[in-house]
């Protein structure tokens, strides 16, 4: 499960004021929900792109702090999905998740991954 922060000054509400409407939209019918972490996230088992198996999304809630999108993609080996003819469809996945991600976040792909790359930076221990 990946957590994902919003821009600065921005909140997932006003982002997406309709999570579960979004989720749907971008991945398919949502069919139960699962709780991590004490998040009550949404669950699309059959995604409506065959890239992915399973796609768990959702608010992570953290009183003092911002909330963060919480998201797993669950997705099917390339070779599978490229034998079955469907090599398009590993195109629209990468673009449902990236236009997905940059709605609710407002960052772009190289955006989230610099924001990550910090993260791990201010993990390591100083020498």
């Amino acid at each position: 499960m990946k957590e994902y922060k919003m821009r600065r000054g921005e909140h997932l509400d006003d982002r997406m004021p309709d999570l579960k409407g979004s989720v749907e939209e971008y991945f398919g019918d949502i069919t139960d929900t699962e709780e991590w972490q004490g998040h009550e996230l949404y669950v699309v088992e059959d995604p409506d792109n065959p890239v992915f198996d399973r796609v768990v999304a959702g608010a992570a809630e953290y009183g003092s702090k911002k909330d963060k999108l919480a998201v797993h993609f669950e997705e099917r080996p390339a070779e599978d999905v490229i034998a079955e003819g469907n090599a398009d469809a590993a195109a629209d996945a990468v673009d449902a998740k990236n236009d997905f991600l940059l709605e609710a976040t407002g960052r772009d792909a190289k955006s989230r991954r610099d924001s990550l790359k910090r993260e791990v930076e201010d993990d390591a221990p100083d020498y």
